[in-house]
């Protein structure tokens, strides 16, 4: 059983930017895959990013060369770093982690980018 709690949703810009954290309750050494998803209303949650124990990484093709993620196991956190937002990344944005075949997902936080 792991917790996950995201931060650092907001208001920003066209062409801004935001780091958003989460940060889990136990170690995340074991799990297999965190990444973090989205959702926008009306729409499907979709992954967004997602890196493996091992290092390996996989980001939706929307978001690839604008944004970053990164896993700490030494802090049980996974970040992303989005850059270039466009209003079409407006959405709620959740922390997973998958063990074996289970998903634990986080709370989501609220990302809306907008003039």
């Amino acid at each position: 059983q792991v917790q996950l709690v995201e931060s650092g949703g907001g208001l920003v810009q066209p062409g801004g930017s935001l780091k958003l954290s989460c940060a889990a309750s136990r170690s995340i050494a074991s799990l297999n895959v965190m990444g973090w998803y989205r959702q926008a209303p009306g729409k499907e949650r979709e992954l967004v990013a997602a890196k493996t124990n091992g290092g390996s990484t996989n980001y939706a093709d929307s978001v690839k060369d604008r944004f970053t993620i990164s896993r700490d196991n030494a802090k049980n956190t996974l970040d992303l770093q989005m850059n270039s937002l466009k209003p079409e990344d407006t959405a709620v944005y959740y922390c997973n982690a998958q063990f074996l075949t289970y998903h634990y997902w986080g709370q989501g936080t609220q990302v809306t980018v907008s003039s």
